[in-house]
């Protein structure tokens, strides 16, 4: 099983919206992805809440079978589509995949 993590530190203001309506559509965009190719295990995704630690904006937490399968969803043209989106309202982004 491989684990895929990203999180993402937005800009305070682009694609003419703020940081938090960003957050929600990008939460909304990575939603559509969560069953777009067999082997997804887990796709979860969440938005840093008011009083709660968090040094990032978004959070995708997700497992797939086997690497095959996070290759097919790397490659599937629903999440190509939401690249361009997120590379204009991101500031960084962290992501770490590893096998258990």
């Amino acid at each position: 099983m491989i684990k895929h993590i990203v999180m993402w530190h937005l800009k305070e203001f682009a694609e003419g919206a703020d940081k938090a309506a960003n957050a929600l559509k990008m939460k909304q965009l990575l939603d559509a992805c969560a069953d777009i190719v067999p082997g997804i295990l887990k796709f979860e995704t969440a938005l840093a809440a008011p009083g709660l630690e968090a040094t990032y904006d978004v959070v995708l937490y997700s497992e797939f079978e086997s690497k095959a399968a996070l290759d097919a969803y790397q490659d599937h043209p629903r999440h190509v589509a939401l690249k361009p989106f997120i590379g204009a309202v991101r500031q960084a982004r962290q992501c770490m995949d590893y096998e258990i």
